[in-house]
């Protein structure tokens, strides 16, 4: 599986302003059309992908949700640079909303850091075994597309507690940053 995503990357990079009209590449209609359950990318075999920046996309990808969701992962968000795809798309559990539900936010922008600096317990989909101790701020306002018109929503939303957590660790994915580099501390998950 390692090899064939390194392909996939290598495609993405070379096809990267070529496509389908969709506006996906080769490369990743592959990776959206594979399996139903994708690949996760862990560090560091997939670090190329991991710490790349991602680009705007013109459609959404509900598999983010189908993968965040499955039994044998235990997130509660997820990028689509952890599936192997450059682009800016995650999926959050909203523990803010009733229901506590997944959604996804396509070309997703963190306009504003508010409130007070916290410092929790993160841990990673692509880094298994080990947290960290992060810094992130309590409350975010955030811009993004419609799901369904990829038209830019005019009113940002605010985001406050550890559901701002999640948009944050989620986001500096679509920038190639991880919870690593800005982690007071990484240690064993126990």
């Amino acid at each position: 599986m390692r090899k064939h995503l390194g392909l996939i990357v290598a495609g993405m990079i070379a096809a990267a302003s070529c496509g389908d009209g969709s506006g996906w590449t080769p490369a990743e209609k592959a990776v959206i059309d594979g399996p139903e359950v994708m690949y996760v990318c862990t560090m560091p075999a997939d670090s190329a992908v991991l710490r790349a920046e991602s680009v705007d996309i013109s459609e959404k990808m509900s598999k983010l949700r189908k993968t965040v969701t499955d039994p044998s992962q235990d997130g509660v968000g997820i990028a689509a640079p952890q599936v192997g795809i450059n682009r800016r798309i995650i999926c959050v559990q909203r523990f803010d909303k009733e229901g506590e539900p997944f959604e996804c936010y396509v070309n997703i922008r963190i306009d504003s850091l508010l409130g007070e600096t916290v410092r929790g317990r993160e841990g990673c989909l692509s880094i298994p075994g080990k947290r960290g101790i992060v810094p992130r701020s309590s409350r975010i306002c955030i811009r993004y597309a419609d799901l369904e018109s990829a038209s830019p929503v005019e009113v940002t939303e605010s985001v406050e507690g550890f559901t701002a957590v999640i948009f944050q660790h989620e986001c500096d994915h679509l920038d190639g940053i991880l919870y690593t580099d800005r982690a007071d501390s990484v240690y064993v998950a126990e």
